[in-house]
């Protein structure tokens, strides 16, 4: 084979790596100066250059001239609302543009948060008339044109931060001090105020012996004023009305000493405005999303003063309705922030006693949140009854009267009405109750001896009050002994998990099924999900993007669980959770945590 030359392998690798240029994984790159930047000036020596790391990834810009925005959008079924406009450092010579701008906007992206990498012009005076104010021009605009396109977007507009690294913290803390600074002519009014900003090392000070010179030179030039100096020096121009910041630095930044975030968080303070600094002891700049020891926990940090602040709504609590013994006792409740390692509410205590039915018990507590801002639960209230229990709640502590909601007083043969479930329906904007029962002399051909003769189907009402209901009808008959169906959404169909109530030969496993529509008609139940145990009520949900489908390992008086990606292949993860001893059959639901904290008063 003929050895390559330098020159054509280098030329070859040129050409590859542009390529990768492009189809680095972004949603949209804007021109943020359709009609030219303000002021600015064409010196055709000065072109923008672009650094890639050994990988072939791009890495950073420098000599930029032509400002873009690099939009990351919020993937719409987690957008919250809120975005963030990252400004990458590097001291106002080149842009850190991979480690400080798109792997943030990842990251922002993964919490539901819309990100824009603003690519700013570095300050020379070649290309503007005044370099001290054309990042500024970049950082203004770049406000006005996320608010511009927040509805295209899926953005509130007042829900729009600016965040900066190093020199961009600089440019972000400017942004900050000097949004009403008219260094361009506005037409619409536009306003360029962040509501809130996330400064990252940050450069803050133009004074000698706490500012980064090199930062300070290219923006300012070598013999500054005396007023450039203060004004650029952003710990001097806080007011009242300056935006809430997050800061981190760390005590060993040998770049940009950490006095620069200390300085602008006492100015904060001073006038009053809420304010966060984190200082870590070890970290070097320019560290990105963190690296090592405690500093790689600023993003977590960052993360939680966006929830206490609103800007990121609160994570939901799982919280898990269960009964115990025979479920004469009532509603038990425990929450878990993970959806493995549940605690009890209350010392395991009940949070509802039982009033009606023939026996009075709570047995399979379900519960959702409706459309109302109600809670709703039905409970089995008998092993022999042809009805179920019924209640609502605001805040699942105080309840209203218990109803007895007779669904099956229609067929004297009933012998018993078990494990009622509710699931909404989108499509009429009712709700489906559903359970299982045994009709005397229905389906001989699953008949058994065994098990007291019991051969269940499921059967559905729906109301859209729980005052009302429509003639209860056949839901489900798999062909087997089925109990202990539970309905979730998946995109634009509907999976019923259900437990195979087979007793000769057992079967007692977890199975699925689906339906294009809550009412069905559903298919034919799959293999089980779960193993060589005996299972009974499934609940489900998801988290993160798996689901985790909880089930009573009754024989072994214990409970398990199994998750999949796909809905096809299953993971037994019963080892790894941990619920209150007792746990019977209950639902998982999601709640907010301040519901968990009002509950833990009780």
């Amino acid at each position: 084979m003929k050895k390559m030359g330098r020159a054509p392998f280098l030329g070859t690798l040129a050409l590859l790596l542009t390529t990768i240029q492009f189809v680095y994984p972004q949603e949209k790159t804007l021109p943020l100066w359709p009609n030219g930047a303000p002021d600015a000036l064409n010196d055709a020596s000065y072109k923008e250059q672009v650094q890639y790391d050994p990988t072939g990834t791009v890495r950073g810009y420098s000599k930029v001239s032509d400002p873009e925005l690099i939009l990351f959008q919020a993937d719409e079924k987690i957008a919250t609302g809120t975005a963030v406009v990252i400004c990458p450092g590097g001291g106002y010579s080149h842009l850190a543009i991979n480690k400080e701008g798109y792997k943030v906007a990842k990251w922002f992206n993964s919490l539901g948060i819309s990100a824009l990498v603003l690519k700013y012009r570095m300050p020379y005076d070649g290309t503007m008339k005044n370099k001290s104010v054309g990042p500024l021009q970049d950082a203004q605009e770049a406000l006005r044109t996320v608010r511009r396109n927040a509805a295209q977007w899926n953005i509130d507009p007042n829900k729009v931060g600016i965040m900066g690294f190093s020199a961009g913290g600089h440019l972000a803390a400017t942004l900050s001090t000097h949004y009403n600074d008219k260094v361009y002519e506005v037409k619409d009014g536009t306003s360029a105020r962040p509501d809130f900003s996330i400064l990252i090392y940050p450069v803050i000070s133009m004074e000698e012996g706490i500012t980064h010179m090199g930062s300070r030179t290219k923006l300012l030039g070598e013999s500054p004023s005396p007023s450039d100096l203060s004004k650029f020096s952003n710990e001097k121009q806080v007011d009242q009305h300056t935006p809430p910041a997050f800061l981190v630095h760390t005590t060993e930044d040998q770049a940009v000493p950490v006095e620069n975030s200390i300085r602008y968080y006492l100015a904060l303070k001073e006038n009053k405005v809420p304010a966060e600094m984190h200082l870590y002891e070890k970290g070097k700049h320019g560290m990105g999303l963190g690296v090592f020891g405690t500093n790689k926990h600023w993003p977590t940090d960052c993360e939680n003063w966006l929830r206490a602040n609103d800007w990121l709504p609160n994570k939901d609590v799982y919280l898990f309705s269960y009964f115990k013994g025979n479920g004469e006792d009532g509603l038990h409740f425990a929450y878990s922030e993970d959806g493995y390692k549940w605690q009890s509410l209350k010392n395991d205590q009940s949070f509802l006693t039982p009033r009606v039915g023939k026996d009075s018990l709570m047995r399979d507590p379900c519960i959702i949140k409706g459309r109302d801002g109600n809670f709703h639960m039905v409970w089995t209230v008998s092993w022999t009854d042809k009805g179920i229990g019924y209640a609502r709640s605001k805040d699942l502590i105080h309840w209203s009267e218990q109803k007895f909601i007779p669904v099956m007083a229609h067929e004297p043969d009933t012998k018993n009405t078990w494990a009622p479930e509710i699931t909404y329906d989108p499509e009429n904007g009712s709700y489906m109750i559903y359970w299982a029962s045994t009709i005397k002399g229905r389906f001989p051909e699953t008949k058994s001896k065994k098990e007291n003769g019991y051969n269940h189907r499921m059967y559905a009402t729906t109301t859209k009050d729980f005052e009302t209901f429509t003639p209860t009808e056949l839901l489900y008959d798999p062909g087997f002994n089925v109990i202990d169906a539970s309905i979730q959404k998946l995109d634009d169909k509907y999976i019923m998990f259900l437990k195979d109530e087979t007793p000769d030969p057992p079967q007692k496993n977890i199975k699925i099924a689906y339906a294009d529509r809550l009412k069905g008609p559903y298919t034919a139940a799959s293999e089980p999900i779960t193993g060589d145990y005996w299972a009974e009520g499934p609940t489900a949900i998801k988290i993160n993007d798996e689901w985790v489908v909880y089930f009573d390992k009754y024989r072994d008086h214990k409970y398990g669980a199994v998750r999949s990606k796909d809905l096809e292949n299953w993971e037994d993860i019963s080892d790894q959770i941990v619920f209150p001893e007792g746990t019977r059959h209950g639902t998982v639901l999601k709640v907010s945590p301040k519901l968990i904290e009002q509950l833990k008063k009780e």
